[in-house]
């Protein structure tokens, strides 16, 4: 789960890790009040779950208080295309007005989960203020990689040979110590997947401070995070996902015209897979799981094809848990009650096989029978051509 910079910085406030002073206002009438709060010059940031707001026009530096009420105006209310935004943007409805400093080092700092090695990891670089993928294309000796025991944690000489990898020096030397111990332990008390610090700076008074936050919480964990499930933002997720997520289905949205019902993670990224090997698209990854019933099988119809792009549908099951003749009941009884009118693949195998086909074949409703996922991916392109 994202969430907000401020929100980030909330958490990371929590574990004593230094950010910037900073007011959250939701309308530009709050903004001089906020700058006046904070004193001196000012910035103006957009919240929404994206990097590359300043690319974008989504942090301005204001000169005062009237100055950071005229930006606030300009940056509440619009469309802010980043690069991670893709072309349709996010709609800004939140601005940070956040201390403005004079910065002497930019540097980078994330603590993330490494999948190759099954271990946390501290990322850092001298390289802050760039796109961490940048920096590893042109610059990979400029990364540092330094993996965590979970038994001790990030203990003091672990943190000073980053901090000397970073060529910090005096105060600052000594403020990064803390900082990355208690970076730590933010990420791992709040159970993060991600906690990532771009820029991490040192400013011209002797401070060292995390002056962006992105921070992502395991959604497995939100169970015993009750506070941080408080900070979903359900308007910066894909309306889709939203509702997809209230019936325990597994939904992303993707870009294609062929929808994807599948029961199983593996087996959906392989229909995926077999779909473009074959000429298709994806609109998406649906996993039903493997308890499915009628009534999930009808929701994620109905998911699926609220989806305007999606002109043919592809049903992709494993009869094991979820028999293929309960599959098939619940894919007629959705077409019928949904009015399906776009063409609908289907390939199941497994328990009760033949008595699935039987249903679908007798239902009076155009159901296309596929054998094998090659079959399947061939007549669900051919469909729609």
């Amino acid at each position: 789960m994202k969430i907000h910079e401020y929100q980030g910085k909330e958490l990371l406030a929590k574990y004593n890790v230094p950010v910037p002073r900073g007011i959250l206002v939701n309308d530009k009438s709050e903004a001089a009040g906020a700058a006046r709060k904070i004193g001196g010059n000012v910035v103006v940031k957009a919240q929404i779950h994206a990097g590359g707001r300043g690319k974008g026009g989504g942090v301005k530096l204001a000169r005062g208080a009237e100055d950071a009420e005229r930006i606030a105006g300009e940056i509440l209310g619009m469309t802010l295309v980043t690069p991670q935004t893709g072309p349709e943007g996010r709609l800004v409805k939140k601005v940070l007005i956040e201390e403005g400093m004079v910065i002497v080092k930019e540097l980078y700092m994330s603590v993330l989960i490494d999948r190759q090695t099954s271990q946390v990891m501290i990322m850092a670089s001298e390289a802050g203020g760039m796109e961490i993928e940048e920096v590893a294309a042109k610059s990979p000796e400029k990364i540092i990689k330094e993996y965590v025991d979970p038994v001790i944690g990030v203990k003091p000489f672990l943190a000073r040979k980053i901090a000397f990898a970073l060529n910090l020096e005096g105060e600052v030397f000594k403020q990064a110590i803390p900082f990355i111990t208690n970076l730590y332990e933010c990420f791992k008390r709040e159970d993060c997947s991600m906690a990532e610090i771009n820029p991490l700076v040192a400013t011209n008074d002797g401070r060292l401070l995390a002056l962006d936050a992105k921070i992502a919480i395991d959604d497995n964990a939100l169970y015993r995070q009750k506070k941080s499930f408080e900070y979903r933002d359900l308007d910066e997720e894909d309306p889709m996902e939203v509702e997809a997520s209230k019936f325990k289905l597994n939904y992303i949205k993707m870009d294609g015209n062929i929808g994807c019902m599948v029961n199983g993670a593996g087996l959906a990224m392989a229909t995926m897979d077999i779909i473009k090997h074959s000429g298709g698209e994806p609109a998406n990854f649906l996993d039903v799981g493997g308890g499915a019933n009628e009534e999930t099988i009808e929701n994620a119809f109905r998911i699926l094809l609220s989806d305007p792009r999606v002109k043919a549908v592809l049903i992709h099951i494993f009869g094991g848990i979820l028999r293929c003749d309960i599959l098939a009941n619940g894919v007629v009884a959705a077409a019928r009650k949904l009015h399906v009118s776009v063409p609908v693949v289907v390939r199941m195998e497994g328990t009760n096989m033949e008595e699935g086909h039987k249903i679908l074949n007798e239902s009076g409703l155009n159901f296309i029978v596929a054998n094998g996922m090659k079959d399947a991916a061939r007549k669900v392109v051919k469909a729609i051509q």
